[in-house]
Protein backbone atom coordinates (compact mmCIF):
# COMPACT_ATOMS: atom_id res chain seq x y z
CA UNK A 1 0.00 0.00 0.00
CA UNK A 2 1.52 3.27 -1.11
CA UNK A 3 1.96 6.17 1.99
CA UNK A 4 -0.38 8.21 -0.72
CA UNK A 5 -3.94 5.74 -0.11
CA UNK A 6 -2.52 4.82 3.87
CA UNK A 7 -2.61 8.52 4.46
CA UNK A 8 -6.51 8.37 2.42
CA UNK A 9 -7.29 5.69 4.58
CA UNK A 10 -6.48 7.50 7.89
CA UNK A 11 -8.32 10.84 7.20
CA UNK A 12 -11.00 8.79 6.37
CA UNK A 13 -10.98 7.45 9.73
CA UNK A 14 -10.27 10.46 11.41
CA UNK A 15 -13.42 11.45 9.53
CA UNK A 16 -15.77 8.82 10.03
CA UNK A 17 -14.68 8.63 14.04
CA UNK A 18 -15.45 12.68 13.91
CA UNK A 19 -18.49 12.35 12.63
CA UNK A 20 -19.83 9.81 14.79
CA UNK A 21 -18.53 12.02 18.07
CA UNK A 22 -20.55 14.60 16.30
CA UNK A 23 -23.84 11.94 15.41
CA UNK A 24 -23.20 11.18 19.58
CA UNK A 25 -23.48 14.63 20.47
CA UNK A 26 -26.23 15.70 18.18
CA UNK A 27 -28.23 12.67 19.74
CA UNK A 28 -27.67 13.78 23.35
CA UNK A 29 -28.73 17.15 22.37
CA UNK A 30 -31.77 16.29 20.83
CA UNK A 31 -32.91 13.71 23.70
CA UNK A 32 -31.91 16.35 26.13
CA UNK A 33 -33.79 19.06 24.29
CA UNK A 34 -37.09 16.49 24.06
CA UNK A 35 -36.63 16.55 28.12
CA UNK A 36 -36.27 20.01 28.08
CA UNK A 37 -39.39 20.42 25.74
CA UNK A 38 -41.13 17.53 27.84
CA UNK A 39 -40.89 20.11 31.00
CA UNK A 40 -42.32 23.28 29.04
CA UNK A 41 -44.94 21.26 27.70
CA UNK A 42 -45.73 20.17 31.42
CA UNK A 43 -49.46 20.94 32.06
CA UNK A 44 -49.95 21.99 36.11
CA UNK A 45 -53.30 20.23 37.22
CA UNK A 46 -54.11 20.93 40.60
CA UNK A 47 -56.55 19.49 42.90
CA UNK A 48 -60.30 21.06 42.20
CA UNK A 49 -63.34 21.05 44.24
CA UNK A 50 -64.61 19.07 41.87
CA UNK A 51 -61.88 16.33 42.19
CA UNK A 52 -61.63 16.52 45.74
CA UNK A 53 -65.84 15.69 45.85
CA UNK A 54 -65.30 12.36 43.72
CA UNK A 55 -62.44 11.33 45.70
CA UNK A 56 -63.34 11.53 49.72
CA UNK A 57 -65.32 9.10 51.22
CA UNK A 58 -65.17 6.51 54.57
CA UNK A 59 -66.61 9.59 57.14
CA UNK A 60 -65.68 8.63 60.47
CA UNK A 61 -65.42 10.38 64.10
CA UNK A 62 -62.54 12.56 64.64
CA UNK A 63 -60.02 12.04 67.58
CA UNK A 64 -62.23 13.54 70.38
CA UNK A 65 -65.20 11.84 69.19
CA UNK A 66 -67.43 14.90 68.74
CA UNK A 67 -67.15 15.33 65.48
CA UNK A 68 -66.75 13.27 61.45
CA UNK A 69 -64.76 13.92 59.17
CA UNK A 70 -63.77 11.85 56.12
CA UNK A 71 -60.88 9.83 55.85
CA UNK A 72 -60.18 8.31 52.95
CA UNK A 73 -58.88 9.98 49.40
CA UNK A 74 -58.29 8.17 46.24
CA UNK A 75 -57.58 10.15 43.26
CA UNK A 76 -55.40 8.12 40.76
CA UNK A 77 -54.87 8.45 37.11
CA UNK A 78 -55.78 11.97 37.20
CA UNK A 79 -52.54 13.89 36.42
CA UNK A 80 -52.68 15.90 39.15
CA UNK A 81 -49.33 17.96 39.63
CA UNK A 82 -50.49 19.88 42.61
CA UNK A 83 -52.49 18.66 45.73
CA UNK A 84 -51.60 21.83 47.71
CA UNK A 85 -55.61 22.18 48.34
CA UNK A 86 -55.06 18.66 50.47
CA UNK A 87 -53.91 20.20 53.69
CA UNK A 88 -56.55 21.32 55.23
CA UNK A 89 -57.89 17.68 55.16
CA UNK A 90 -55.56 16.81 58.57
CA UNK A 91 -57.78 13.51 59.64
CA UNK A 92 -57.18 11.38 56.37
CA UNK A 93 -56.04 7.79 56.74
CA UNK A 94 -56.11 6.35 54.09
CA UNK A 95 -54.37 8.33 51.26
CA UNK A 96 -53.89 7.09 47.28
CA UNK A 97 -52.26 9.65 44.63
CA UNK A 98 -50.80 6.78 42.29
CA UNK A 99 -50.61 7.35 38.43
CA UNK A 100 -50.15 11.29 38.82
CA UNK A 101 -47.68 13.82 38.00
CA UNK A 102 -46.15 14.32 40.89
CA UNK A 103 -42.91 15.94 42.58
CA UNK A 104 -43.21 17.61 45.62
CA UNK A 105 -45.59 16.37 47.94
CA UNK A 106 -45.10 18.34 50.86
CA UNK A 107 -48.81 19.32 51.71
CA UNK A 108 -48.62 16.12 53.00
CA UNK A 109 -47.15 16.83 55.98
CA UNK A 110 -49.93 17.59 57.88
CA UNK A 111 -51.77 14.49 57.63
CA UNK A 112 -50.47 13.22 60.62
CA UNK A 113 -53.43 10.30 61.45
CA UNK A 114 -52.14 8.98 57.83
CA UNK A 115 -52.47 5.22 57.90
CA UNK A 116 -51.42 4.03 54.31
CA UNK A 117 -50.30 6.38 51.63
CA UNK A 118 -50.02 5.07 47.82
CA UNK A 119 -47.84 7.07 45.92
CA UNK A 120 -46.95 4.84 42.89
CA UNK A 121 -46.26 5.94 39.20
CA UNK A 122 -45.73 9.58 39.92
CA UNK A 123 -42.28 11.42 39.20
CA UNK A 124 -40.99 11.80 43.07
CA UNK A 125 -37.22 11.76 42.69
CA UNK A 126 -36.83 12.04 46.88
CA UNK A 127 -39.60 11.18 49.28
CA UNK A 128 -39.01 14.91 51.93
CA UNK A 129 -42.02 13.88 53.93
CA UNK A 130 -41.41 14.07 58.26
CA UNK A 131 -42.49 11.06 60.56
CA UNK A 132 -45.86 9.84 60.66
CA UNK A 133 -46.69 8.52 63.97
CA UNK A 134 -49.23 6.31 62.61
CA UNK A 135 -48.03 5.08 59.24
CA UNK A 136 -48.01 1.51 58.58
CA UNK A 137 -48.40 0.79 54.84
CA UNK A 138 -46.07 3.17 51.99
CA UNK A 139 -46.14 2.92 48.40
CA UNK A 140 -43.38 4.66 46.69
CA UNK A 141 -42.99 2.17 43.29
CA UNK A 142 -42.58 3.30 39.80
CA UNK A 143 -41.10 6.81 40.61
CA UNK A 144 -37.58 8.70 40.26
CA UNK A 145 -35.90 8.02 43.82
CA UNK A 146 -32.48 7.55 43.79
CA UNK A 147 -31.76 7.28 47.72
CA UNK A 148 -33.91 5.49 50.45
CA UNK A 149 -31.97 8.12 52.60
CA UNK A 150 -34.84 10.55 54.52
CA UNK A 151 -37.38 7.70 54.86
CA UNK A 152 -38.35 7.35 58.84
CA UNK A 153 -41.22 6.10 59.55
CA UNK A 154 -41.48 4.76 63.20
CA UNK A 155 -44.52 2.81 62.75
CA UNK A 156 -43.99 1.56 59.03
CA UNK A 157 -44.55 -2.33 58.50
CA UNK A 158 -44.49 -2.12 54.68
CA UNK A 159 -42.29 -0.05 52.15
CA UNK A 160 -42.53 -0.79 48.24
CA UNK A 161 -40.18 0.92 46.37
CA UNK A 162 -40.00 -1.02 42.93
CA UNK A 163 -39.31 0.65 40.13
CA UNK A 164 -36.90 3.38 40.95
CA UNK A 165 -33.43 4.23 40.82
CA UNK A 166 -31.70 3.34 44.15
CA UNK A 167 -27.83 1.74 44.01
CA UNK A 168 -27.89 1.60 47.39
CA UNK A 169 -29.53 -0.34 50.96
CA UNK A 170 -27.57 2.11 53.36
CA UNK A 171 -30.18 4.32 55.03
CA UNK A 172 -32.39 1.26 55.66
CA UNK A 173 -31.87 0.39 59.54
CA UNK A 174 -33.64 -0.07 62.61
CA UNK A 175 -33.70 3.36 64.36
CA UNK A 176 -35.15 5.13 60.82
CA UNK A 177 -37.58 1.84 60.27
CA UNK A 178 -37.97 -0.19 63.47
CA UNK A 179 -40.95 -1.96 62.48
CA UNK A 180 -40.84 -2.53 59.28
CA UNK A 181 -41.69 -6.20 58.02
CA UNK A 182 -41.87 -6.28 54.88
CA UNK A 183 -39.52 -4.73 52.12
CA UNK A 184 -39.71 -4.38 48.20
CA UNK A 185 -37.07 -3.07 46.25
CA UNK A 186 -37.58 -4.92 42.53
CA UNK A 187 -35.57 -3.26 39.62
CA UNK A 188 -34.05 -0.89 40.69
CA UNK A 189 -29.97 -0.48 40.86
CA UNK A 190 -28.01 -1.99 43.37
CA UNK A 191 -25.46 -4.37 43.51
CA UNK A 192 -25.20 -5.28 46.90
CA UNK A 193 -26.98 -5.64 50.06
CA UNK A 194 -24.71 -3.69 52.35
CA UNK A 195 -25.94 -1.12 54.62
CA UNK A 196 -29.53 -3.44 55.28
CA UNK A 197 -30.08 -3.44 58.34
CA UNK A 198 -33.66 -4.08 59.30
CA UNK A 199 -33.42 -6.94 62.41
CA UNK A 200 -37.96 -7.27 62.75
CA UNK A 201 -37.69 -7.64 58.33
CA UNK A 202 -39.58 -11.09 57.85
CA UNK A 203 -40.36 -10.21 53.59
CA UNK A 204 -37.29 -9.17 51.35
CA UNK A 205 -38.03 -8.55 47.92
CA UNK A 206 -34.40 -7.85 45.70
CA UNK A 207 -35.55 -9.37 42.69
CA UNK A 208 -34.52 -7.57 39.05
CA UNK A 209 -31.57 -6.11 40.24
CA UNK A 210 -27.47 -6.33 39.70
CA UNK A 211 -26.69 -7.65 43.18
CA UNK A 212 -23.44 -9.91 42.87
CA UNK A 213 -22.57 -9.68 46.83
CA UNK A 214 -25.10 -10.61 49.89
CA UNK A 215 -23.67 -8.63 52.53
CA UNK A 216 -25.42 -7.86 56.37
CA UNK A 217 -27.94 -10.21 55.85
CA UNK A 218 -26.90 -12.49 58.43
CA UNK A 219 -28.42 -10.30 61.34
CA UNK A 220 -31.80 -10.52 60.11
CA UNK A 221 -32.83 -12.97 62.60
CA UNK A 222 -36.57 -12.70 61.62
CA UNK A 223 -36.68 -13.01 57.38
CA UNK A 224 -38.77 -15.79 56.51
CA UNK A 225 -38.62 -14.97 52.71
CA UNK A 226 -35.74 -13.52 50.79
CA UNK A 227 -36.49 -13.15 46.82
CA UNK A 228 -33.37 -12.49 44.70
CA UNK A 229 -34.53 -13.61 41.30
CA UNK A 230 -32.97 -11.94 38.31
CA UNK A 231 -29.74 -10.73 39.69
CA UNK A 232 -25.93 -12.01 39.75
CA UNK A 233 -25.40 -13.66 42.56
CA UNK A 234 -23.11 -16.60 41.92
CA UNK A 235 -21.79 -16.93 45.88
CA UNK A 236 -23.87 -17.96 48.71
CA UNK A 237 -21.83 -16.33 51.13
CA UNK A 238 -23.61 -13.70 53.41
CA UNK A 239 -25.88 -16.64 55.41
CA UNK A 240 -25.88 -17.02 59.42
CA UNK A 241 -27.17 -19.43 61.74
CA UNK A 242 -29.03 -16.59 63.18
CA UNK A 243 -31.48 -16.37 60.17
CA UNK A 244 -33.63 -19.03 62.03
CA UNK A 245 -36.81 -18.18 60.42
CA UNK A 246 -35.49 -18.26 56.84
CA UNK A 247 -37.86 -20.52 54.94
CA UNK A 248 -37.90 -19.68 51.32
CA UNK A 249 -35.00 -18.38 49.23
CA UNK A 250 -35.37 -17.58 45.53
CA UNK A 251 -32.29 -16.98 43.40
CA UNK A 252 -33.81 -18.12 39.84
CA UNK A 253 -32.11 -16.32 37.02
CA UNK A 254 -28.68 -16.03 39.31
CA UNK A 255 -25.17 -17.24 38.01
CA UNK A 256 -24.84 -20.11 40.49
CA UNK A 257 -22.86 -22.50 38.95
CA UNK A 258 -20.82 -24.63 42.03
CA UNK A 259 -23.14 -27.17 44.03
CA UNK A 260 -20.46 -26.98 46.65
CA UNK A 261 -22.14 -23.26 47.37
CA UNK A 262 -25.53 -24.74 48.65
CA UNK A 263 -23.80 -25.86 51.76
CA UNK A 264 -23.44 -22.46 52.45
CA UNK A 265 -27.12 -22.42 53.36
CA UNK A 266 -27.00 -25.91 55.06
CA UNK A 267 -26.74 -23.77 58.28
CA UNK A 268 -30.53 -22.18 57.71
CA UNK A 269 -32.23 -24.84 60.28
CA UNK A 270 -36.17 -23.84 58.70
CA UNK A 271 -34.99 -23.19 54.96
CA UNK A 272 -37.57 -25.79 53.18
CA UNK A 273 -38.18 -23.82 49.95
CA UNK A 274 -35.48 -23.19 47.60
CA UNK A 275 -35.74 -21.80 43.91
CA UNK A 276 -32.75 -22.40 41.66
CA UNK A 277 -34.24 -22.50 37.76
CA UNK A 278 -32.93 -20.53 35.16
CA UNK A 279 -29.00 -21.31 36.93
CA UNK A 280 -26.06 -22.69 35.53
CA UNK A 281 -26.58 -25.47 38.81
CA UNK A 282 -29.96 -26.52 37.45
CA UNK A 283 -28.70 -27.20 33.77
CA UNK A 284 -27.11 -30.27 35.24
CA UNK A 285 -27.70 -34.00 35.08
CA UNK A 286 -27.82 -34.70 38.71
CA UNK A 287 -29.07 -31.03 39.43
CA UNK A 288 -31.77 -32.04 42.08
CA UNK A 289 -29.85 -34.46 43.88
CA UNK A 290 -26.74 -32.30 44.42
CA UNK A 291 -29.41 -29.91 45.94
CA UNK A 292 -30.83 -32.20 48.26
CA UNK A 293 -26.78 -33.90 49.30
CA UNK A 294 -26.02 -30.92 50.50
CA UNK A 295 -29.64 -29.89 51.91
CA UNK A 296 -31.43 -32.79 53.54
CA UNK A 297 -34.36 -30.49 55.17
CA UNK A 298 -35.45 -29.57 51.75
CA UNK A 299 -38.71 -30.25 50.90
CA UNK A 300 -39.37 -28.14 47.71
CA UNK A 301 -36.64 -27.78 45.03
CA UNK A 302 -38.09 -24.81 42.25
CA UNK A 303 -41.60 -26.14 42.05
CA UNK A 304 -41.68 -29.65 42.65
CA UNK A 305 -41.79 -31.40 45.85
CA UNK A 306 -39.15 -33.92 46.35
CA UNK A 307 -40.50 -37.59 46.12
CA UNK A 308 -39.34 -40.86 48.59
CA UNK A 309 -37.12 -41.98 45.20
CA UNK A 310 -35.04 -38.69 45.70
CA UNK A 311 -34.59 -38.84 49.19
CA UNK A 312 -33.48 -42.27 48.96
CA UNK A 313 -31.30 -41.24 46.16
CA UNK A 314 -30.06 -38.52 47.91
CA UNK A 315 -28.90 -40.17 51.02
CA UNK A 316 -27.58 -42.82 49.52
CA UNK A 317 -25.04 -40.68 47.42
CA UNK A 318 -24.63 -38.59 50.46
CA UNK A 319 -23.54 -41.76 52.95
CA UNK A 320 -21.40 -42.92 49.88
CA UNK A 321 -19.49 -39.38 50.51
CA UNK A 322 -19.26 -39.72 53.78
CA UNK A 323 -17.57 -42.94 53.23
CA UNK A 324 -15.34 -41.73 50.81
CA UNK A 325 -13.95 -38.86 52.33
CA UNK A 326 -13.46 -40.79 55.97
CA UNK A 327 -11.11 -43.65 53.91
CA UNK A 328 -9.43 -40.64 51.95
CA UNK A 329 -8.60 -38.89 55.73
CA UNK A 330 -7.75 -42.57 57.02
CA UNK A 331 -5.43 -43.21 54.21
CA UNK A 332 -3.86 -39.41 54.69
CA UNK A 333 -3.66 -39.89 58.19
CA UNK A 334 -2.15 -43.77 57.35
CA UNK A 335 0.60 -41.81 54.86
CA UNK A 336 1.48 -39.44 58.01
CA UNK A 337 2.22 -41.57 60.15
CA UNK A 338 4.29 -43.73 57.74
CA UNK A 339 6.40 -40.94 56.84
CA UNK A 340 7.06 -40.49 60.54
CA UNK A 341 8.07 -43.82 61.32
CA UNK A 342 10.32 -43.82 58.30
CA UNK A 343 12.10 -40.01 59.51
CA UNK A 344 12.30 -41.62 62.98
CA UNK A 345 14.09 -44.79 61.51
CA UNK A 346 16.53 -42.11 59.70
CA UNK A 347 17.45 -40.52 62.34
CA UNK A 348 18.15 -43.73 64.38
CA UNK A 349 20.63 -44.99 61.42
Amino acid sequence: MSDEESEHEDAEEIENETKSENEGEEEEKSEHGEEEAQEEAREEIPLTDEIIAQSLSLLAKTGNGLAHAYTRFEATNRNLTDITRLEPFVHLRFVDLSNNGLRTITSLSRLKFLLTLKLDSNELSTFDLPPFPYLQTLRLSDNRIRSVKGIEQPRLEILNLNQNQIDSCEGLEQSKLPNIVTLEMRQNRLITTKGLSLPNLKSLFLAANEITKLEDIHELSRLTTLHLRDNKVGTLDGFSENMKQLQYVNLRANEVTDPEELKKLAILPMLRALVLLETPLSETDSYRTEVLVALEKLERLDKDQFDEDERAEADDERKRRIEEKQEAEAAAAAAAEEGSNQEETVETQ
